[in-house]
């Protein structure tokens, strides 16, 4: 398994931004599919956005298009979520995933490393 440790998570207020970094150490972080969830208090975790290894396709969900991008720098061993114009309803825990040497998954339950969360705040 690869190890992922998340950063860059903190307060902003609505409409503000943030970057999220996730480094991986371990197995070689190319042949990993990347993944952000978020968990918000009371509610189940969610996916948010992920990277497909190999061509790098990225996929998001409805709620963050336009407004979410997931990069990765395979050099770095590192993903990335920008997160622009954010809403209070994007505060939440947000999580890294991988999935080792398969496609893009929407379902939490298919990754098989994580990060251990980054707290993301986003005040009106």
């Amino acid at each position: 398994q690869v190890q992922l440790v998340e950063s860059g998570g903190g307060s902003v207020q609505a409409g503000g931004s943030l970057r999220l970094s996730c480094a991986a150490s371990g197995r070689t972080f190319s042949w990993y599919t990347m993944g952000w969830f978020r968990q918000a208090p009371g509610k189940e975790r969610e996916f948010v956005a992920a990277i497909s290894w190999g061509l790098g396709s990225t996929y998001y969900a409805d709620s963050v298009k336009g407004r979410f991008t997931i990069s990765r720098d395979n050099a770095a061993n590192t993903v990335y979520l920008q997160m622009n114009s954010l809403k209070p309803e994007d505060t939440a825990v947000y999580y890294c995933a991988g999935r080792y040497y398969r496609g893009t998954s929407y379902s939490h339950g298919d990754y098989d490393s994580w990060g251990q969360g980054t707290q993301v705040t986003v005040s009106s």
